[in-house]
Parts: structure tokens; C-alpha cells; sequence
């Protein structure tokens, strides 16, 4: 009894932890009060602009890093599972760090209104998600995905296009 009890404190305060953090960033960066942060871990961070629409989410584990001069913009309804990792910064894979650091590559990333963003997806700099598309589980998006298509894979690949909903009137 005395442990579970010890335990069910520890849940809390780590809760306590994460939703003082989830604020912090809502007061640094322009995320809508609609978006949400599901589950702990989460680390938004750099000194760039970071915009998040309405309606949003970004799963636990998950990392958005904004170099200064720069933008992550994540549209209205859009889903991001957990231990996803978008960034505005990188070196080139082709440089000898043996020699030197080299030039990194900066630029900004776009996540379309109701993009599906799978669990352990990498995105780097200078990568646009269409609108309506979907990035599969496990997936490193090196170049761009228009709007209304399935990627996956390592480098991510188009899978198919979707269809375009039915209306019902």
C-alpha cells in the first residue's frame, strides 16, 4: 500500500513537471490553445518561430528544434505520433568530420493541414508535407511529400495517392 501510494505521487508530479513545460513553450512559441501535447517528453527548442494551428497534436518522446531565422509551421488539424523528430538544422551527410564541422544546412519545415505524421519519423531541414498526407511509421523524409499522398520507408518513397474524400450530401 505504502508503495503504490509513493508511486501514484511520483505520476503526479511528473504530470505536474510536463504541463508546466507544455506552457512554457506556449508562452515562447505560437501554438494554439487547441493543440495538445500527448504524453511526456515532449522538447520543443531553438530560437526560432514555431507555429501550430488549431486543432493539433504531437505525441510523447517527440522533438521540434528551430534554429534562429527559421520556422517550423504545423497546420490545423495535423497528427504526430510519439518520437518524431523535425529539425530546421543539420550538417550534410557528405561531410568529413574528421576535417572540419562544415556548413550546416538551415531552412524552414511546413506540415500541411491534416498531415498524418507516424510514430519514429525524421524530417529535416527544408522538408514541406503536403496537405492531407500521411508519413508512415519509421519513415526519414529527405524530400518534399505532396499533398494528398502516403510516403514510407527509409529515405521515405511515395506509397500511394489518397483518395479524395466522398462527400455525403
Amino acid at each position: 500500500m505504502f508503495w503504490r501510494l509513493i508511486g501514484k505521487n511520483l505520476l503526479r508530479a511528473r504530470s505536474i513537471y510536463w504541463r508546466m513545460v507544455y506552457r512554457g513553450y506556449a508562452a515562447t512559441y505560437r501554438l494554439d490553445p487547441t493543440f495538445r501535447f500527448n504524453g511526456p517528453g515532449i522538447e520543443f527548442y531553438g530560437d526560432g518561430s514555431i507555429e501550430v494551428g488549431p486543432d493539433s497534436y504531437i505525441g510523447s518522446l517527440s522533438t521540434v528544434q528551430v534554429c534562429a531565422g527559421h520556422r517550423v509551421r504545423i497546420g490545423r488539424r495535423c497528427r504526430i505520433s510519439h518520437n518524431v523528430r523535425i529539425y530546421t538544422q543539420t550538417i550534410p551527410s557528405n561531410t568529413d568530420l574528421r576535417v572540419d564541422e562544415g556548413v550546416p544546412v538551415q531552412a524552414d519545415v511546413e506540415i500541411g493541414d491534416g498531415a498524418w505524421i507516424g510514430a519514429n519519423v525524421f524530417i529535416g531541414p527544408g522538408i514541406s508535407i503536403g496537405a492531407n498526407s500521411v508519413v508512415g511509421a519509421n519513415a526519414v523524409v529527405t524530400s518534399n511529400v505532396p499533398a494528398n499522398e502516403v510516403w514510407a520507408g527509409v529515405p521515405a518513397r511515395p506509397i500511394r495517392a489518397k483518395r479524395p474524400a466522398s462527400c455525403s450530401t
